[in-house]
């Protein structure tokens, strides 16, 4: 594990402080008038997601996380569990549900996600930007309703609900962003 200096830090850097990984959000270096240059940072701790504001002085030293990314194929859940395979290894393992977070709302089976093990354990799933994913229950649609703007919740097969125009039906499949987890479009069946 290397250390890094305030001049390396870049959004997206992921850190080690106080033996727990954290991210860097955003990130501004002062040079004031009178007095030292410092950093002022925004992070966030990848463990339990709470984001604070930090400052270190120009030219210190901070450890490196032992992070990796790895690429995975989400499989199933059996409600405690997610169970994903390595791409490479083809290892199969299991993630605790606080470990998957909101992204279980985005999870549909053999999706492609990236997974962030810290000391080689899992923390964090990042989906892919946009899933497809079907409705399981649905309201009708409505005929004369589809030029007004009126959104109607829907469930889908991973338990989300969303907001969608009226004249979405039970048999379509949809695009979910999963940054924001609003209705994109209809997807091709």
């Amino acid at each position: 594990m290397g250390m890094i200096d305030t001049s390396q830090f870049r959004k997206g850097l992921k850190i080690e402080i106080d033996d727990a990984p954290w991210e860097i959000v955003d990130f501004q270096h002062v040079k004031p008038g009178k007095g030292s240059a410092f950093v002022r940072t925004r992070i966030k701790n990848l463990l339990t997601g709470n984001t604070i504001d930090k400052t270190f002085r120009s030219g210190d030293t901070v450890g490196e996380a032992d992070c990796e990314e790895i690429q995975c194929d989400y499989l199933y859940n059996d409600g405690e569990h997610w169970f994903f395979m390595n791409n490479a290894s083809f290892e199969q393992f299991e993630v605790q549900a606080d470990s998957v977070g909101d992204s279980k709302n985005f999870l549909v089976e053999n999706l492609k996600v990236a997974v962030l093990l810290y000391k080689n354990r899992p923390i964090q799933i990042v989906p892919p930007n946009f899933i497809i994913a079907k409705l399981i229950d649905c309201d009708p649609a409505v005929q004369g309703n589809t030029a007004t703007g009126a959104t109607k919740l829907v469930v889908l097969e991973t338990g989300y609900k969303v907001a969608v125009p009226l004249y979405i039906t039970i048999d379509d499949v949809l695009k979910i962003d999963t940054r924001d987890g609003k209705y994109v479009e209809r997807a091709n069946k």
